[in-house]
């Protein structure tokens, strides 16, 4: 007889993230899908075709501000936090602030070049 298995868990935060990032993914084709979309009607009066482009428009917007809104809110799945920035970090990884790893003698390859 066979065992029951376990249920497949998916944590409901990061199943949310990757479907907020697949979207993402995808609107661009949405976009031009939609913008492509009056080449296959030819009776479409002028305003009517600017309106369309507009209102397509400003749905993709609305849009890109709603997913991006979404994925602000959850960590990042690396496990980094937001607030910091790899500008703040040296070449090898270290913090900029502790000087504790780099003995006094240590310079720029650069310094003292002209």
């Amino acid at each position: 007889m066979r065992t029951p298995r376990e249920p497949l868990f998916l944590a409901r935060q990061s199943y949310r993230r990757r479907r907020l990032e697949d979207a993402a993914r995808l609107l661009p084709l949405l976009g031009s899908f939609l913008f492509l979309l009056p080449l296959l009607a030819s009776d479409i009066s002028g305003a009517a075709l600017g309106a369309y482009v507009f209102a397509a428009w400003f749905c993709l917007i609305l849009a890109t501000a709603l997913i991006s809104r979404g994925l602000g809110r959850w960590p990042d799945a690396t496990g980094g936090d937001q607030s910091g920035s790899d500008a703040d970090l040296t070449p090898d990884g270290a913090d900029p602030q502790s000087d504790t790893d780099r003995p006094p003698h240590a310079t720029s390859s650069f310094e003292g070049r002209d």
